[in-house]
């Protein structure tokens, strides 16, 4: 009988430690993670890693391809010019659904522009948007930052859309009963911000299908008021880049200054099980990567210094995903919101 665990797609190429690392990490979950695991990249080289380390999971495949998409490169151009490529391959290995999902700590750019090109957008999203998973303040909560990255130029319905997708994310796979949404502006007045904000607050504020909680500024992105944030990629990339900044230094901080020698060790010892809670917090490989929102497909862009770690938890993320049936719930809300809408105007015709 044929397996039902989910395929994850990973591009073995791709980030600034491939191949070794992306395979140390998908051999990692192929143990670990109920799932199938589909190595993307140069065969001969990820069987000469599988048998110098002894490792042959039944649940691991290797799919052969050709080439990688480097950071130079203009990623339409590269992705033509490398049809075999190994982010081309693992896109079309969802396509063809031997695959549920794609995982890429390789060019962000190439990663979104292949996922565009063969899998294609979801009815209703006009912009599709990468959403990151940051800690906040309060234990246990996170909250969701989109876009991060995907569009520097927004339109006010652009980010309704975020908002969308970031509340059917949050509600059904972070468990949130009914998400706060909120806008990113520098202040909490409706009236604040540049014309996008001003706009976009007006529509978010009119949509019935999410919980609006007015403006968030910079200061309340990680206190655990808001569930889902939304802005435009250019504000969100710096905002995510600045809290994995963070998040460094703070570890940094903590390593230098625990005390030194024997006493260190000690206390050290009995910290342990608080500083890793502490590191699971705040480091960005514990949550593996970004979900790209809107295209019609799970796909996981992990940063270009994932390791081993990163990348595990990258292939737990697409796992969760499609458990939570993430694409085809956005499916659904925006076919029940189309209707609604079409139901609305044919009324209004009507009086």
């Amino acid at each position: 009988m044929a397996s039902t665990r989910a395929k994850i797609a990973v591009d073995a190429m791709g980030g600034d430690y491939a191949p070794n690392e992306i395979i140390s990490g998908a051999i990692r979950a192929a143990a670990e993670l109920d799932v199938d695991i589909l190595l993307v990249g140069d065969a001969q080289h990820i069987e000469s890693y599988l048998q110098q380390h002894h490792h042959s999971p039944k649940n691991l495949e290797i799919v052969p391809s050709e080439g990688v998409v480097s950071m130079e490169e203009e990623p339409l151009v590269a992705l033509r010019r490398k049809p075999k490529a190994s982010i081309n391959v693992a896109m079309d290995l969802v396509k063809q659904k031997r695959a549920d999902a794609v995982v890429s700590a390789g060019h962000s750019g190439a990663a979104m522009a292949a996922a565009l090109l063969r899998l294609g957008r979801i009815k209703g999203i006009d912009r599709p948007a990468i959403g990151a998973v940051l800690p906040t303040l309060l234990a246990g909560k996170s909250v969701i930052v989109l876009d991060v990255g995907a569009n520097v130029d927004c339109k006010p319905k652009y980010l309704e859309q975020f908002a969308i997708m970031g509340t059917v994310y949050s509600k059904f796979v972070m468990d949130v009963q009914n998400p706060k949404v909120g806008l990113l502006n520098i202040g909490e007045e409706p009236t604040k911000g540049n014309d996008l904000a001003i706009r976009t607050h007006e529509l978010l504020e009119a949509n019935q299908g999410i919980a609006f909680g007015g403006n968030a500024e910079g200061r309340d992105v990680l206190k655990g008021d808001f569930d889902v944030i939304v802005c435009d990629g250019f504000v969100g990339n710096i905002l995510l880049k600045f809290a994995e900044a963070i998040g460094e230094v703070m570890l940094q901080i903590l390593r230098e200054e625990l005390p030194q020698g024997i006493r260190g060790q000690i206390g050290t010892a009995l910290l342990k099980p608080n500083l890793k809670r502490i590191k699971q917090r705040m480091d960005h490989a514990e949550h593996g990567g970004a979900l790209l929102f809107g295209v019609d497909g799970v796909c996981i862009i992990s940063h270009g210094s994932s390791q081993a770690p990163s990348i595990f938890n990258a292939i737990r993320l697409a796992t969760e995903a499609i458990d939570h049936q993430v694409i085809e719930r956005i499916r659904s809300y925006n076919k029940q919101s189309s209707f609604e809408k079409a139901e609305k105007l044919s009324v209004s015709n009507e009086s």
